[in-house]
């Protein structure tokens, strides 16, 4: 019975297979290739959008990525194959760098399986004797001799085995390159690498003479960190008004000039107005921009110039009394405290041992926070706050993903459009459309849609996290990529997976929630005949997507509409233009786990996909190690616990291949290959269970012998890792007469205690670079003083930045300002003689919002 209902539903998909895939093949190659010829033709004409990082000022000129031939077409693909990846670690950041690792990792999977999978299963599913057609024929659907699944068995024993051993390669790999990135003088030199944020801080805890009674002997400084929540908003009064004058003087100058413009050109004595001056009274009081003042629209209007000068007086003078007025006051358990200790071995103690006997006080702690990271106004709350918004914000991710199955059902429903217009009276007028437009609705339109949905569940997570109480971007980060595997694994693969298959929506949620035991049977009837949808799924992931993702036509028109309509002062064409394009861990590393798993999902029912995955990943890869070269700025580093919690979520993959072949050998009563399946998925759960118990200490902290030994160059390498003797393959390649180059890769990757290990990383990462030196930060007084203090203690009234004029404009609005007791500049930013708003890009050196920031 099992065997025939498989049977029948495979001849139910396979006559529309071929022509879906095709279908979306071809729209799908001429996009992406159009993506492509539009960007080589226009890159050279925006720089600020496709090489920023090659001479963008807030970038230091040796992080620059070096372009040579600027004139060429093609000049950055020379600079590109020039280039390692590890430029990008030394460059940009950790993430970044191990982001195009993770990729090389899944590509390497998916391609070793295409290697494995493609010669063996794929005769064996198209000799299965079922009745198959087109790309189903090769699929595990094709077959009914129970026989043919001992094949299928012995290659997911073989295959899932490797991917389990490359995961625990990785993350042994990663826990050396962590510690020695982290060890090293760049890194542990950092002010950063020594400090831990406890949060919900005693009040005890808060007052310099009890720093080493409550935080021993190794803490030298803390930062106190109290609600200054009216204090910011202060500052952000304040700010503002500065905002809103250059805005009213930036309009005063180009008006002027328009005045003066206007009067000599219609005037044959142009020299009556030729400086501002010049210009009658009546004239320079009727271009004065006047404004409503207060929130409500009506009433008379004010000078806006002066009324916001004497609004910026006002708020530094309620800013510097706010600061003043604010003292040592109890926290009440809503407090957070910076702590500085000697070296990063008192730090990782620290962070370890419990510091106080009361419950959740100095609760939770974060090692490694740099001040940029802080969320301040989420310092303060108090333990049973943070607990309970917490709550609500998993309450919320949890409901959103449930909320998603709907839409995803829908896509999924329509990926078989052809099942529905057979088995639904009301849809049967589909069957008379033609078979390209039935492709392209099938095959074509649900990724797209299924990709523009998803495209903004990481952004509302992120809202979600920093809201109810997050206290640092990168903590929010963590929890956005967690939330959102679940989100892609779930609502882009599991239910999509299921819909796309014909299933009616509610009787497949109804079936799962009665009995959890029909997982297996669920997955194996439905998975086979869904493979279709991922094949397109990639296609257009790979081609489109990836060239979208070069040519960024989004990012692009932003930039030159946004800044045409709403940049009216030099300040916010300088803040557009120097901000430049991020990548988001939380976002990129889930899709990416996700196109992994659903390639090691079907790589034993349905093989062809590894095939499509391996070339849409490749295609991915090109795209981001272009931008991460050129156009990305990383602005949020988990120093690597990204990778690892990515590396964790592969093996959802190896859990549903081998759930989803123990139900389809059920189905069809292969009772060996069963027996097979159910003993290779408990090996499966005991070596997660292993891996995480004795890596993932490691993973979290840095061992103490390490930490102490940060001065010595020869620390000792990891887990007593054996540096001296031959590997097993050294050793039976020299017996062999096996040539070096050959074997040496083989060795790196199955002998890792030999190559991945604390010393051998660190000598890596040294030999990696010419121009990569190891410098250590140092730091003055005043800024170990103000590191990690609020922003709204420390920050100073930004000067009033006005463009430059030829006819005194500038000039005598700077002069005002400062008989107002407010500093202004008119350098690096002018008028043309079209009265049109410059500013010096090409050189920043003039530009007085341009800060050299401390590194901490």
């Amino acid at each position: 019975m099992g065997d025939s209902l498989m049977a029948m539903d495979a001849k139910s998909q396979g006559s529309t297979s071929l022509a879906a895939v095709l279908s979306a093949f071809v729209p799908t190659w001429a996009t992406g290739m159009a993506f492509i010829a539009v960007f080589v033709l226009i890159r050279q004409r925006f720089p600020k959008s496709y090489y920023p990082r090659t001479y963008m000022g807030t970038i230091p000129e040796k992080h620059r990525t070096p372009q040579d031939n600027l004139s060429s077409y093609f000049g950055w693909v020379k600079t590109m194959y020039s280039l390692s990846d590890k430029f990008i670690l030394y460059h940009s950041s950790l993430d970044a760098f191990l982001f195009l690792r993770f990729l090389r990792t899944i590509i390497f999977l998916c391609l070793v399986g295409s290697f494995l999978t493609w010669p063996t299963l794929m005769p064996v599913n198209a000799n299965g004797g079922g009745s198959s057609t087109q790309l189903d024929r090769i699929g595990i659907g094709n077959v009914v001799k129970n026989n043919s699944y001992y094949a299928h068995a012995a290659l997911a024993w073989v295959f899932f085995t490797f991917v389990m051993f490359t995961i625990a390669r990785e993350r042994l790999w990663l826990i050396c390159l962590r510690q020695a990135w982290t060890l090293s003088k760049n890194s542990s030199s950092r002010l950063s690498s020594r400090t831990i944020l406890f949060l919900s801080a005693p009040e005890a805890a808060l007052e310099q003479s009890n720093m080493k009674r409550i935080f021993g002997e190794g803490a030298v400084r803390i930062w106190p960190a109290i609600d200054s929540t009216n204090l910011s908003s202060l500052v952000s009064d304040r700010d503002y008004s500065v905002e809103q004058l250059e805005v009213a003087e930036t309009r005063l100058i180009t008006r002027a000039l328009k005045q003066i413009k206007k009067k000599q050109g219609n005037s044959q004595q142009s020299s009556e107005w030729s400086s501002y001056e010049s210009l009658p009274q009546q004239v320079r009081d009727r271009i004065r921009p006047r404004h409503h003042a207060g929130r409500a629209m009506t009433g008379e209007k004010v000078d806006s110039i002066r009324w916001y000068r004497q609004r910026i007086n006002e708020s530094v003078s309620e800013v510097e009394r706010a600061r003043q007025e604010r003292h040592g006051v109890d926290g009440g358990g809503s407090a957070a405290v910076f702590v500085e200790f000697k070296n990063h071995a008192d730090a990782q103690q620290a962070a370890q041992q419990v510091i106080s006997p009361g419950i959740l006080e100095l609760t939770p702690r974060y090692l490694g926070v740099a001040p940029t990271e802080v969320i301040w106004k989420n310092l303060f709350l108090s333990p049973e706050r943070r607990i309970s918004q917490e709550g609500v914000a998993t309450a919320l991710v949890l409901a959103l993903i449930v909320f998603w199955s709907l839409p995803s059902a829908l896509v999924g429903l329509l990926s078989n459009i052809s099942y529905l217009a057979d088995n639904l009276d009301w849809l049967a007028w589909l069957n008379t459309l033609p078979d390209p437009v039935m492709g392209v609705l099938s095959g074509l339109l649900p990724p797209m849609i299924s990709s523009l949905l998803n495209s903004y569940v990481p952004n509302i997570f992120r809202f979600i996290f920093k809201t109810c109480g997050g206290a640092t971007t990168t903590v929010n980060e963590l929890k956005v990529q967690k939330w959102f595997y679940i989100f892609q694994v779930t609502q882009v693969f599991l239910v999509t997976a299921v819909f796309s298959s014909g299933a009616t929506v509610f009787s497949e949620i109804l079936r799962r929630a009665r009995n959890p035991s029909t997982i297996p049977r669920l997955l194996a009837k439905e998975l086979p005949k869904s493979s279709n949808y991922y094949l397109t799924y990639f296609l257009i992931q790979g081609i489109t997507a990836s060239a979208d993702n070069i040519l960024n036509w989004s990012d692009l028109l932003q930039y030159l509409v946004l800044g045409w309509a709403f940049d009216k002062t030099p300040r916010q064409m300088f803040n557009r233009y120097t901000s430049m394009k991020g990548i988001a861990s939380g976002k990129v590393f889930p899709k990416f786990a996700n196109f992994a798993v659903i390639a090691i999902a079907y790589s034993c029912i349905a093989p062809l996909v590894l095939g499509f995955a391996t070339t849409g990943l490749a295609l991915y890869y090109v795209s981001y190690r272009y931008n991460l070269l050129f156009v990305i700025q990383p602005k949020i580093d988990t120093r690597g616990s990204a990778y690892t919690l990515a590396l964790q979520h592969l093996l959802t993959g190896v859990y549903i291949a081998e759930l989803a072949l123990i139900g389809l050998f059920g189905l069809a009563s292969a009772t060996g290959p069963l027996i097979l399946m159910v003993v290779l998925f408990g090996l499966t759960v005991l070596y997660n269970l292993m891996t995480n118990r004795y890596l993932e200490p490691l993973e979290k902290h840095l061992p103490t012998d390490l930490a102490t030994q940060l001065e010595n160059d020869e620390a000792a390498p990891l887990l007593g890792s054996a540096e001296q003797g031959d590997s097993h393959i050294r050793h039976w390649g020299r017996q062999a007469h096996v040539p070096r180059k050959i074997l040496d890769p083989f060795e790196r990757f199955f002998e890792p205690r030999f190559f991945a290990t604390h010393q051998a990383i660190q000598r890596w990462i040294r030999e990696g670079d010419e121009d990569f030196e190891e410098e250590a930060t140092t730091y003055s007084d005043e800024e170990l003083a103000k590191a990690y203090m609020n922003p709204a203690l420390t920050s100073s009234t930004p000067i009033v930045w006005l463009p430059r004029d030829d006819v005194g404009v500038s000039r005598n609005e700077i002069a005002e300002n400062k008989e107002a007791g407010i500093m202004a500049t008119d350098g690096g930013a002018w008028v043309d003689e079209k009265t049109r708003l410059r500013w010096n890009d090409g050189d920043f050196k003039d530009v007085p919002l341009l800060n050299k920031g401390v590194n901490y």
